[in-house]
């Protein structure tokens, strides 16, 4: 939901023009790893994946925003797994401090071990302390909200956010999940490579973005080097996405700004929003003029 809370104004002073004729190939054309990756498109069928671990993963997974505790019945119908493999892996989880066991109502929460995995990445994350001071201007100059985020396996997740206004009534914090189909999901599998969409969209299967989403994500990007998604949402908010390869090698990443329309009507956001924003981005990507 606050994806499409990422609002801004304008930040007058980082109006600088937007020079790719085509982003799009430009993203793709920089989207490779920089190191080899394992696994390829085998995934799950190689050798090297070990199912224990990825289905305790799931677990842990099943644990999203506004979920505080689930039972091991609970699990198994998220996971599809068997109550039994479930049992040992709530057991497990409960034992290296992943999950919390609760007597009273025989059901488990997250563990205090996750913090150490969360605030490891985030710390572990240059271009999120590279982009607050950005951000942070973007926010106070548009009185939107700013995220920074990365894909997820079906989602984007906010790596940091920054609100600006008080008229942002919806303030989605770090670690949330936004869908492929707000305006930093549309920037990113617009900025995606078309072997990469497909790839995705295949694994996704009916719960991938609808193709004329895609298509005009694709053209907005063209056009304007960002994304739009005007009442998409919800019918009073707007945002624009722009992604970027991160100049530290953190590969394709997002950052947004939007907000309720009263605040960020479609023509501020265009002419105003975007231009800052782009030109926040080109600091973050190492391509400043």
């Amino acid at each position: 939901m606050l994806n499409e809370i990422n609002y801004k104004n304008e930040a007058a002073a980082m109006q600088a023009p937007f020079d790719s004729s085509d982003p799009a190939a430009e993203f793709a054309q920089r989207s490779g790893p920089a190191r080899r990756r394992r696994g390829g498109s085998q995934g799950r069928t190689t050798p090297d994946f070990i199912v224990a671990l990825a289905r305790g993963l799931d677990v842990l997974r099943c644990f999203g925003p506004g979920v505080a505790t689930l039972g091991n019945q609970d699990l198994a119908g998220l996971t599809g797994l068997p109550k039994p493999t479930i049992s040992r892996i709530t057991y497990t989880l409960t034992e290296l401090g992943y999950l919390r066991y609760h007597p009273d109502s025989g059901k488990y929460s997250p563990g205090y071990a996750v913090l150490a995995l969360g605030f490891g990445l985030l710390a572990g994350l240059e271009v999120r302390e590279l982009a607050k001071a950005s951000m942070a201007q973007l926010a106070r100059d548009t009185g939107g909200a700013v995220a920074l985020g990365a894909f997820d396996g079906d989602a984007m997740v906010y790596v940091e956010a920054i609100h600006g206004s008080s008229e942002l009534y919806l303030r989605l914090p770090v670690g949330y999940r936004a869908s492929l189909d707000s305006a930093m999901g549309r920037a990113y599998l617009a900025a995606l490579p078309e072997t990469q969409r497909a790839a995705l969209f295949e694994r996704l299967g009916q719960g991938a973005p609808d193709s004329a989403i895609v298509a005009q994500a694709h053209a907005d990007l063209q056009a304007s080097g960002c994304c739009f998604a005007l009442g998409a949402w919800r019918a009073d908010i707007n945002a624009v996405a722009v992604p970027f390869q991160s100049v530290t090698g953190e590969g394709l990443l997002v950052m947004s700004c939007g907000g309720p329309a009263s605040l960020l009507p479609a023509s501020v956001l265009r002419e105003r929003v975007a231009p800052a924003l782009r030109a926040a981005v080109r600091q973050l990507s190492g391509n400043p003029s």
